[in-house]
């Protein structure tokens, strides 16, 4: 690889995965971070999700750690940025990549205790973590956040309280990005579209009860740009562009991630 993020510390909040036949966007993201220079501390609920994550890296020769935390508790937020800082000095790069949206329906039919653990895990688990990194880099005058949001924070959806928490993962955003840049602090978010992802389609087919080959088949034909959907590496691609230094111009960004689905939005 190139060494795009050679030198830097990055911290990938939700770096395991969903059990699965394909790559989840967090550990593809760790993966390619590690690869192009990278230190990394993989954070994720499950340690031996993010350990699976970490062997991985440390296969390819890179440096990584795991670490278990639940990043909606702001607590356990500020434990990993610290131990960040004692592991590896400083935290040029924070990406936030936990989410959910299994029991959503639409307006009529939303639950409340649905709404409410979507809403704060999907909100919780980017505005601790920035929280708690955000002193470190604006003590080092520098670093790049960025959120995992999804067009559907855009675009039309049945599912209202993930949609909503995703529009206020890009709401927050936009104000992080304004509110530190003088520090030389960047934000960005990044919106995927349909990804072939184990959360995806082992997650959605299994709540859906739809095999999946059929699913695959369907979030296929609805994607304009080759009539396939994207896969976690387009992700996390876009994650490592965000975090390098050719992006030290970009910030308060929501850069879909989609094969063109929300241009359908103009």
């Amino acid at each position: 690889m190139s060494g795009r993020l050679a030198g830097k510390v990055a911290i990938v909040v939700g770096a395991g995965q969903t059990p699965g036949d394909t790559i989840g966007n967090g550990r593809a993201t760790a993966v390619l971070f590690a690869r192009e220079g990278a230190r990394v501390l993989a954070v994720d609920r499950r340690l031996d999700s993010a350990e699976e994550t970490v062997a991985m890296i440390r296969a390819e020769g890179g440096l990584a750690a795991a670490l278990e935390a639940d990043a909606t508790r702001e607590a356990d937020c500020a434990a990993f940025v610290a131990e960040c800082v004692q592991r590896f000095g400083r935290i040029d790069v924070l990406h936030n990549n936990v989410g959910i949206g299994g029991g959503d329906a639409p307006p009529t039919h939303v639950r409340e205790e649905a709404w409410d653990r979507i809403l704060a895990v999907n909100l919780k688990s980017v505005v601790f973590p920035c929280k708690h990194a955000l002193p470190v880099m604006r003590e080092q005058k520098g670093g790049a956040i960025t959120n995992v949001s999804s067009i559907a924070a855009i675009c039309v959806t049945p599912a209202v309280a993930y949609k909503t928490s995703k529009a206020g993962i890009n709401a927050y955003t936009q104000t992080l990005a304004l509110g530190n840049a003088k520090y030389g602090v960047r934000a960005n978010v990044i919106m995927p579209g349909l990804m072939e992802t184990p959360m995806a389609i082992e997650g959605l087919s299994q709540e859906l009860g739809i095999a999946k080959e059929k699913l695959i088949a369907q979030r296929h034909a609805a994607v304009p740009l080759g009539g396939r959907m994207g896969t976690a590496w387009d992700v996390a691609w876009a994650a490592v562009f965000l975090a390098s230094d050719e992006a030290r111009f970009i910030t308060g960004v929501m850069l879909p991630v989609d094969g063109g689905q929300s241009a359908r939005v103009g």
